[in-house]
Order: structure tokens, then C-alpha cells, then sequence
């Protein structure tokens, strides 16, 4: 049996990694009442107590839980953006390489990927670690999400009866270019530079689409479309949540809320053999939060990556 504690639990994220959990078999969760939920002593003794603590909170507080945890059988998923890039932890994306997989099954210490950055890296880290595009590429993604991700605050006002008329319409946000997904992008893919991000919240409640679109004229040698898409095809096929569509399935609309729901994520390759685009699908609160945050536990404790994910 695994001691499950999800401090936070009451957030959007957390709310899912226990519904994914709650009917499993070998999952106890340990639950603290509603008096001793911000109870700093209360968690600290679920933290050392339970096997594996999610951590679905604001970045100060997730480093304070954190540091709370003394004792060596506890291991930590944490899915705020506070330890994504920290020495100690790894990052929680099995699905790039047999090492990453290997290295987050013997961790203590995993942070999950966050949503845009899950869409980008799936896309980028095989073309740079493949040599197919060079790591001072100048790269540009565009990324249409749900509103959900936004957390609580964001879903009352896009549920709000009284809502402004503004937020039927997508709206593109984080225009300085500071968004808090660019580090574990720039260093999960190996780039020189950061890329130009542009991140779109539109009027559905979940779904993501992350499209980066690139010049064959920059790579390292001539690659088709087709090249391109049989490159993917080949780096994820041995993967259960990853799924490289065909040409035709490209050549259309593609939406981004198809997968809600699921923890799987689809990529596109289309375009021409001048300027390709390539995009993940998937769901941000799934592959982009709980359901990989359940996945990773899963291969933390050596059981089917699918277990309770769908």
C-alpha cells in the first residue's frame, strides 16, 4: 500500500491527482481535516509520514514543504514551478529519453513538468538532442490553453455570469517575455537562447495546443516534412502516452480540447517542405499537470505508468 499526501489538494491540480487516485487499491491517502489543513505541524508529520507527498502549491509555499520533509523514505512530486530547475531534482518527463525514465524512477525528489513547457519540450528536445536543429535556433512557439490553468482566481472570472465581454475572445498574455515556463524550456531542450514564447488563454475550460513552426532552409542538413515527421514517429514509438499523427490528420483543423481528460498527447507535422510546423495536443491539466504528476508516481514505485490514467 502507498501512502498518498497531496498538500494543496483543494487547487484544481490537486483536486484531479485525487480523483485519479482515490479508487486505486494500492493508494491510501492520508487526509487532514479541514482545521489542520494550513497547519504547518500537522503537514509536516504527513510529509515524513506518507510515502510519496504531492505538492500542488504556490511556488514559496512549495518550497516550505519542501523543506519540511526529513525523512529519507519520503519522496516528493512536486508540481509548482519551484524546483524545475534545481540541482537535486529531476525533471518529471519520462517520455525523453530511457535515463530520464531510469532517473525518476529512483528519485526522491521529482518536479513535474509545467503545461506549455510539456507542449514545447516533447517538440524541441528530440530536434536538438537528434542534431536535426542547432541549440541557438531561433525558435518561436505559440500556445492556446484553457482557462484553467490559471487556477482557481481565473476560473470564478471566466465562469462568472457578469464576466467582461473581452474573455469570449482569446487573449494573449505574458507579453514581456517573462513567462515563468522559459527556464525548464531552455534547459530541458539544451538552447543557447530563449525562444520567443507567446502564450494564448482561451474561453474553454481545458485543452492546450503548442505549435512551433521551423525553417528547413536553419537545419542542420535538408529534411522534409515527411523526414520530420518520421523522426518523431521513431523517438516515441515505444511510448504509451505519446502518439505521432499522420499526414491527413495534420492537413485539417486541429483542436486543442480532443484529449481532455486523458494523459495522452498527440504531435502534428505539417506544413511544406520550406517551413514545417510541428504542435502537441494534449490536455493542461492532464499530460500538463495531474495526469503526469500520477504518472510519474507510478514509475516511481516500479508499477504500469498507466495505472489510473487513461
Amino acid at each position: 500500500m502507498i501512502e498518498v499526501f497531496i498538500d494543496g489538494k483543494e487547487g484544481t491540480t490537486g483536486l484531479q491527482i485525487y480523483e485519479r487516485l482515490e479508487k486505486r487499491d494500492d493508494v491510501r491517502i492520508i487526509a487532514l481535516p479541514e482545521d489542520k489543513r494550513k497547519d504547518i505541524n500537522a503537514r509536516k508529520e504527513c510529509l515524513n509520514s506518507a510515502d510519496v507527498s504531492f505538492l500542488c502549491l504556490p511556488d514559496a509555499a512549495a518550497i516550505e514543504a519542501a523543506s519540511l520533509v526529513e525523512s529519507d523514505k519520503a519522496r516528493i512530486i512536486d508540481a509548482s514551478t519551484a524546483h524545475r530547475t534545481k540541482e537535486g531534482w529531476v525533471y518529471g518527463l519520462p517520455e525523453l529519453s530511457s535515463e530520464r525514465r531510469a532517473s525518476i524512477a529512483e528519485a526522491k525528489r521529482v518536479a513535474n513538468p509545467g503545461c506549455h513547457a510539456t507542449g514545447f519540450i516533447t517538440l524541441v528536445a528530440p530536434l536538438v538532442s537528434g542534431g536535426i536543429l542547432p541549440p541557438d535556433y531561433p525558435f518561436v512557439a505559440n500556445s492556446v490553453t484553457g482557462y484553467s490553468g490559471g487556477g482557481k482566481k481565473t476560473i470564478a472570472q471566466y465562469e462568472d455570469a457578469s464576466r467582461d465581454f473581452t474573455l469570449a475572445s482569446p487573449r494573449q498574455y505574458a507579453t514581456a517575455q517573462k513567462h515563468k515556463h522559459l527556464p525548464e524550456m531552455v534547459r530541458e531542450c539544451g538552447l543557447k537562447y530563449e525562444p520567443i514564447f507567446n502564450p494564448i488563454i482561451c474561453d474553454i475550460y481545458s485543452g492546450m495546443c503548442v505549435t512551433v513552426p521551423v525553417y528547413s532552409r536553419l537545419m542542420t542538413k535538408k529534411y522534409t516534412v515527411n523526414d520530420i515527421r518520421k523522426y518523431f514517429t521513431e523517438y516515441y514509438v515505444s511510448q504509451n502516452f505519446i502518439k505521432v499523427m499522420s499526414e491527413e490528420a495534420a492537413g485539417g483543423y486541429i483542436p486543442c480540447n480532443h484529449l481532455n481528460g486523458t494523459n495522452n498527447l498527440e504531435i502534428y507535422v505539417g506544413g511544406n517542405d520550406d517551413r514545417i510546423f510541428i504542435a502537441s495536443v494534449f490536455d493542461n491539466l492532464g499530460k500538463g499537470a495531474s495526469g503526469a504528476a500520477v504518472q510519474n508516481m507510478n514509475i516511481m514505485f516500479g508499477l504500469d505508468e498507466r495505472t489510473s490514467l487513461i
